[in-house]
């Protein structure tokens, strides 16, 4: 039998100079027993995994906004993809794949229904503004509680990794510097999967220059990113990409901004207003009847006040929840089917 001690030193003799070791952690928010068995990481990881805000992620939007179809990615299954390329990046650098894999699974939770449509009309409408990165935080911090109460109160590293998958912020751990990295290596591409599934472009007028870089198929570019990722930062103390991937992947994400994110057959205009609708309705129907708050949200009104309460509990809808929710405000009983 392995206990934690055990694990911990495996990682100190076996890993390279440069992974961060559970037995280094620079700790939680407050302190805990350690468990016997799982090190600091592997705790975290699967305390993000039992988490009701994992399992949100399956009704959330990527993409595509309620799509015509079985196999469109959703907010989960992205979370799922990066966690994959993340830890075998890990596993090739010799690096933390608990750690990895902690950071993967949790980066997304603060995510809004209806994908970044919903993060932008969010931000929009709440005065403090809205991201979702540090909403992950925020859930993970505050607002996804066991049944005892108390929330996931994960270790620092994994906290740096959620807050700054995004942004201009590099993680302070190798581990979460390769999310960062992942997080885009799996949005860029499966996007284009759904994107050619979805018959909004096809395969041959993705941009040939980075076609014959990167690969003719889907799994053919993310293997080419994973190995540039791999070779690029051996024996480094930073993840990198090579100048030519990163050059490449980037042009791939400045065609699907112009062709996918922003175009109107995924994102028609009538559709965005219906969602901005929706979500400055709920925010101002929950600020004015606060009352209709869950009963836990309704007793961090105090603490919190009642904007930010609000905020969150929009942010933690899925997408049909939200619309279910909605229709119960604000349509009236003889119109519903």
């Amino acid at each position: 039998m392995l206990l934690r001690e055990q694990l911990e030193q495996l990682e100190c003799e076996r890993l390279s100079p440069y992974a961060a070791k559970s037995a280094e952690s620079k700790g939680r928010i407050t302190e805990e027993e350690p468990c016997t068995l799982r090190t600091d990481y592997q705790r975290d990881r699967d305390r993000i995994i039992h988490s009701k805000s994992l399992r949100r992620l399956m009704h959330k939007t990527q993409v595509f906004l309620a799509p015509e179809g079985d196999h469109f990615r959703t907010r989960l299954t992205h979370t799922l993809e990066v966690a994959q390329i993340a830890r075998t990046c890990a596993r090739a650098l010799n690096l933390n794949e608990d750690l990895t894999e902690a950071i993967a699974m949790g980066h997304d939770l603060g995510h809004t229904p209806f994908g970044h449509s919903g993060e932008t009309f969010l931000n929009e409408r709440h005065a403090r503004g809205f991201a979702h990165n540090v909403q992950s935080l925020r859930v993970v911090d505050v607002l996804d509680l066991n049944p005892k109460g108390r929330a996931m109160n994960l270790t620092r590293e994994v906290r740096d990794g959620i807050l700054n998958h995004t942004g201009s912020d590099i993680p302070f751990t190798l581990e979460g510097q390769i999310v960062k990295i992942s997080d885009r290596i799996a949005y860029v591409n499966h996007d284009i999967d759904d994107a050619i599934r979805g018959k909004i472009i096809s395969s041959e007028e993705l941009p040939q220059a980075c076609i014959e870089y990167l690969g003719q198929d889907h799994r053919t570019r993310i293997d080419t990113l994973v190995r540039d990722l791999v070779a690029s930062s051996d024996g480094k103390d930073q993840i990198h990409q090579s100048p030519e991937a990163r050059r490449y992947m980037n042009e791939l994400r400045d065609f699907m901004f112009e062709r996918v994110y922003h175009n109107s057959v995924v994102k028609k205009d009538s559709e965005l207003d219906k969602i901005r609708h929706l979500i400055f309705s709920l925010y101002d129907f929950y600020l004015e009847h606060p009352d209709r708050l869950p009963q836990e949200q309704q007793s961090m009104m105090a603490q919190d006040g009642p904007e930010e309460v609000v905020k969150d509990h929009i942010a933690n809808m899925t997408d049909r929840y939200a619309i279910n929710i909605y229709t119960t405000h604000f349509v009236p009983a003889g119109w519903k089917k």
